[in-house]
């Protein structure tokens, strides 16, 4: 056998340098690449976590709730793990129901939903800077009007990819962040099922509310009929759905797309001339090509009318987006259009408060921060740059239409709630109410107005099957972000069974 330690020097250089370069080789291959993800995902203390969080970067002082943040694995072949934050109702928890909360896009992070939705928290718009070492953070502000006043709420990250969800086999042929409708809900039953029994039970028997809003429309029906149609394993408990709830939800593409042109209309965006043409030159019933002709030059005319409207709500500033913005909806009602600016790499001095959007900004800037990802118990490595949108996920959109799966759960007995902001072009109310119109469920309480503090929140009509539809007035594309005390009061009632 040679011993290098009596060759000749060059020899032994040469050895050297041929063993270095075979473990260069070795790093860089596929099974290496394979080790060192299961490696990070081992040191990231295997597929599930939770910790307790009472501080949180940018917040002055101890949280004035309980948080608690965690993954959960729910495909242990690809190594899927669904990244979630818990917040304890601040009302009453042993009684409280329990909501899990699931934001649109697809690839919107649930910590959209946190702080610009349905959360306890908020960023300071208007005094954003709080001094850290390592450069300037956005301030977090308390947010009274959070649904976590009258329930506890899971905020998941989901599908995978979303937010600081992930898959182990990035580092290989990425097969765990292949994704869409259907993989989505089996991976959130799964997280549901395991959160509660192995780290939740005590919730088991509070009532549990699937909810969410745009596009999470699709999905939450989905995960809310698989839970009710499931037989649990042996010696495992049954879950307590009661019912589900959505916000300006995306449906059903026959229904949501054309509801917009009659909203436009309805709202003053575009004239009496022009939606006549519309209806009669698109009509379906006479599909000529002639028509086809004057259709498309009519919708045409309609988008130059509102290609400066920011449609999730039509009163607010036409702004730039500050997330990856999603391509698909430049243009309400034609494809192409102009690409709006992304904010990706704006700091604190450059954002406007005039601009909703601008203030999104905020969250990329908090939680790509290391010591925001440190208190949150971000595992190491896995998701080098946080986005509030990923709209780079390959999604697959399997489920076209979400309306049977309402008919169904509504008919076995599950309550649900539908509710529209009345400003949103991009969900219209009026499509909404079509497609709920469709179930041909009968009228158990007429239009009429719902009030907080003695002025009207907005509209609302019930159905036979437990079915309540509302309007917020003055609501966008998500209502509880423009109207959060309206919104937190018609959560207040109807979980309480109580007449909006």
């Amino acid at each position: 056998m040679m011993n290098l330690c009596t060759e000749p020097a060059a020899t032994r250089r040469r050895l050297l340098l041929l063993l270095l370069l075979l473990l260069l080789l070795l790093a860089s291959s596929p099974l290496c690449s394979r080790v060192s993800a299961s490696a990070r995902a081992r040191s990231n203390g295997g597929g599930s976590s939770r910790r307790v969080v009472r501080h949180l970067p940018g917040f002055d002082g101890p949280l004035p709730f309980e948080l608690e943040t965690g993954y959960m694995e729910v495909d242990h072949t690809a190594g899927v793990r669904l990244f979630y934050y818990f917040i304890r109702s601040e009302h009453s928890p042993a009684d409280d129901p329990l909501l899990l909360w699931l934001t649109g896009g697809p690839g919107c992070s649930a910590f959209s939903g946190l702080v610009y939705e349905v959360g306890p928290l908020t960023f300071d718009l208007h005094h954003g800077r709080h001094g850290r070492q390592g450069g300037e953070l956005p301030r977090l502000l308390y947010k009274p009007e959070s649904w976590t006043k009258r329930a506890s709420v899971i905020f998941l990250d989901s599908p995978v990819g979303t937010g600081f969800s992930y898959a182990a086999d990035a580092d290989t042929d990425g097969a765990g962040f292949r994704t869409g409708d259907t993989i989505a809900v089996r991976h959130i039953l799964s997280f549901l099922r395991k959160w509660l029994q192995e780290l939740h039970p005590d919730l088991l028997s509070n009532p549990l509310y699937i909810a969410g809003d745009s596009y999470s429309g699709m999905i939450v029906p989905a995960v809310a009929l698989g839970i009710a149609t499931s037989s649990p394993e042996p010696h495992q408990p049954s879950l307590n759905l009661k019912g589900y709830l959505l916000g300006n939800p995306v449906t059903d593409h026959n229904f949501d797309t054309p509801s917009k042109i009659p909203f436009a209309h309805g709202m003053g965006l575009i004239s009496d001339e022009l939606y006549e043409a519309y209806k009669k030159s698109c009509s379906i019933r006479d599909n000529t090509q002639q028509q086809s002709v004057q259709c498309n030059n009519t919708l045409d005319a309609i988008d130059e009318c509102v290609k400066d409207i920011h449609q999730n709500h039509i009163l607010e500033p036409y702004c730039t987006w500050a997330s990856p913005h999603n391509p698909r909806i430049d243009k309400p009602f034609t494809s192409g259009g102009r690409q709006m600016l992304q904010l990706q790499d704006l700091h604190l001095s450059e954002i406007s408060s005039e601009c909703r959007t601008t203030g999104y900004t905020m969250s990329i800037i908090w939680a790509n921060n290391d010591t925001v990802r440190e208190a949150l118990g971000i595992h190491q490595g896995t998701v080098p740059s946080w986005q509030r949108c990923n709209f780079d996920i390959p999604y697959t959109r399997d489920i076209k239409s979400s309306i049977r799966y309402h008919l169904d759960l509504t008919t076995r007995g599950y309550r649900s709630l539908i509710y529209s902001g009345d400003h949103d072009m991009g969900i219209p109310f009026i499509g909404t109410q079509a497609w709920i119109r469709s179930l041909n469920f009968s009228v158990v309480d007429e239009w009429r107005p719902w009030f907080v503090d003695g002025q009207v929140g907005g509209y609302t009509r019930s159905y036979s099957n437990n079915l309540t539809f509302a309007t917020v007035k003055g609501g966008g594309h998500t209502a509880p972000e423009y109207m959060p005390k309206q919104c937190l009061a018609m959560l207040a009632r109807w979980v309480s069974g109580d007449p909006l």
